[in-house]
């Protein structure tokens, strides 16, 4: 009993060894916000918390969305009305994400990263395992803050929620808890300990992120509302903007019954207002 105790104490010390470190690795900052619009303090939030300086640029990364155009000047107009740094945007195809290295380059020394809304699964499918996923990694480490809203808050995790659903029968999404249905897949990975979902409370889209959970009982799920982010600083993350962010964890006595419905006791759940912090 005492041995099993000490090893379990040793792969403890051991993971929370790692954790550390990999959040150690990361002099950046994540700025995720919701969807939804964007008011003039939260961009400005945005801007603080990149630390831009006079010579820093911004990179727009738009491919998530359908309308890139729209979503640039958007964005542009927006930034532009709370800072003048320069403001760059690269709308980069699969073979441009490996193969075009200035557009690679420019992101890797960005100051401040900002992907758009749309699918994230759009996204994802031009920047997994590319040069620029990569570049974007090392921008991260080296002390940029990576931004992103709606689909660019979802990319932010290891573990994507793709908005897909296994069993959907009609157009309502998740009418049930359930376990193996909420499709994920590969995201970026800034998030490693926790799953993001967006347009959360605004949308209800409670049942989802409780499917994921069931899925992943060892990660915390995070829904961050419309108007609102959180900001992630190492392993500590602040609320801001106009809304809520919910977060679910540590549920126990997993369980299913009756065509894959989940069951658990006791999860630690929490609702977080604008200027609140937590731990990641």
């Amino acid at each position: 009993m005492r041995k099993d105790f000490s090893k379990r104490r040793v792969l403890l010390a051991a993971f929370v060894f790692t954790t550390l470190f990999t959040y150690s690795q990361n002099k950046g900052n994540l700025f995720i916000i919701g969807g939804g619009e964007r008011s003039p303090q939260l961009m400005q939030e945005l801007v603080k918390t990149a630390g831009l300086r006079p010579t820093d640029y911004i990179v727009i990364l738009p491919m998530a969305t359908s309308i890139p155009e729209e979503s640039i000047a958007y964005v542009s107009a927006q930034l532009s009305g709370v800072c003048a740094n320069h403001i760059a945007s690269f709308n980069f195809t699969k073979a441009q994400a490996n193969d075009n290295q200035a557009w690679i380059d420019s992101v890797q020394n960005a100051r401040l990263i900002y992907i758009t809304g749309g699918d994230q699964n759009k996204f994802m499918d031009v920047v997994r395992g590319t040069k620029l996923y990569e570049a974007m990694h090392r921008a991260f480490r080296n002390g940029a803050t990576i931004s992103g809203t709606s689909a660019g808050a979802a990319v932010m995790s290891q573990i994507m929620i793709t908005g897909e659903e296994k069993d959907k029968s009609d157009n309502d999404s998740f009418k049930e808890i359930k376990t193996g249905n909420a499709v994920t897949s590969q995201g970026m990975g800034f998030v490693t300990s926790a799953i993001i979902d967006q347009h959360f409370i605004i949308r209800s889209r409670y049942n989802r992120l409780l499917s994921v959970l069931s899925d992943h009982p060892g990660k915390k799920v995070i829904g961050v509302d419309e108007s609102t982010a959180i900001i992630i600083t190492g392993n500590n993350i602040k609320v801001v903007g106009e809304s809520q962010v919910v977060v679910v964890a540590r549920p126990k006595k997993l369980r299913t019954f009756s065509h894959n419905k989940a069951a658990f006791k006791d999860a630690r759940i929490s609702l977080f207002s604008p200027g609140e912090s937590f731990k990641l």
